[in-house]
């Protein structure tokens, strides 16, 4: 009788293990037989250059983060910031362009972080209440302060890195960077919008916030009047520049050879970027005045024909990677 109890309670204590690991690998989100831990840090699931999707812990609850790792286990990482329309599954650098394949042989981290839908990648004030947001957008908090200390713990520098963006991350790449001297050497914008003090320019953003996600540009740096726009405002804050090297460009806004409208919605696009970009060219020649004025060079790139459309910023950050990886030290 007392050797059946113990077959029972051992038969037990198996069930109950082999409910527990599943569940313990389905919180870790990783596999029992994963690499060895790493007593440094975080566990790596994947080799040096593979691609890897964390969830980072923030003021806005777990935030997403698509990661490729550097080649040969180097510190240095690039941050790529999504646009205006920026999804909640994936980084649209991850899907839209071959970034990954552009950078898979190089010593650089990749970091493209996930959602921040008109979030221009700052602190907002509060939630917006036109679309009963449940949060407070706190983007610069965790891109400079939560994520970077998170990916220390993978061995990745809080000191070496670069940022890029496009359009809405054009922009913000740009503030980031000179708001966090500290954090980031190199940062780019493609297609931003610099001049955001410029006549028509905070109203155009509060109709374009509206028309993606339907939110309110007020709860984000208050009324127009209010210094918040100042501080984002890459024409006003461009002194904080100086020492850091800076890819910029911005196309003409004439379709060109990605552009192949068929349907009559692919005209209405195709118009569409034809706009955006135009503005962006015109912020963008504003801003590249207001460096020459200041003495602080600046890489800057004005292709003859392209629209405000993922092919061009493909091209475009291919044209700034080696500049990348001599700033970082990562080849």
């Amino acid at each position: 009788m007392r050797f059946a109890q113990r077959l029972k309670r051992r038969a037990l204590a198996l069930g109950a293990a082999a409910l527990v690991l599943p569940l313990a690998a389905g919180l870790t989100g990783t596999a029992v037989a994963s690499a060895a831990p790493d007593r440094h840090g975080p566990v790596r699931t994947v080799p040096h250059g593979g691609f890897q999707e964390l969830w980072v812990p923030s003021s806005m609850g777990p935030i997403k983060v698509q990661v490729q790792w550097a080649k040969r286990g180097g510190n240095a990482a690039l941050y790529l910031l999504d646009g205006l329309r920026a999804r909640n599954d994936a980084n649209a650098w991850t899907f839209e362009t071959n970034a990954l394949a552009q950078f898979a042989n190089d010593n650089v981290t990749l970091v493209m972080p996930v959602g921040g839908e008109s979030s221009f990648y700052t602190d907002w004030q509060g939630p917006s209440n036109f679309n009963g947001q449940q949060i407070t957008y706190k983007w610069e908090t965790f891109l400079t302060r939560e994520l970077p200390d998170f990916l220390a713990g993978y061995g990745v520098s809080r000191h070496n890195n670069g940022i890029l963006g496009l359009s809405m991350g054009g922009s913000a790449a740009l503030t980031l960077a000179a708001h966090h001297r500290d954090q980031f050497k190199f940062a780019g914008s493609l297609s931003g919008y610099l001049n955001i003090s410029a006549p028509g320019m905070r109203e155009a953003i509060r109709v374009a916030m509206l028309d993606a996600g339907r939110y309110n540009v007020d709860a984000m740096w208050g009324p127009p009047w209010s210094p918040a726009w100042l501080r984002n405002d890459p024409f006003v804050f461009a002194p904080q520049l100086r020492g850091l090297s800076m890819y910029i460009s911005a196309a003409s806004g004439l379709p060109g050879r990605h552009d192949n409208p068929v349907a009559p919605i692919d005209f209405y696009n195709t118009a569409n970027g034809m706009a955006l970009e135009a503005i962006s060219l015109a912020n963008t020649r504003a801003f590249q005045a207001r460096l020459a004025t200041l003495g602080i060079p600046a890489t800057f790139n004005f292709p003859a024909d392209g629209t405000h459309s993922w092919p061009y910023w493909e091209a475009e950050l291919w044209n700034a990677r080696g500049q990348i990886l001599n700033t970082l030290n990562a080849w």
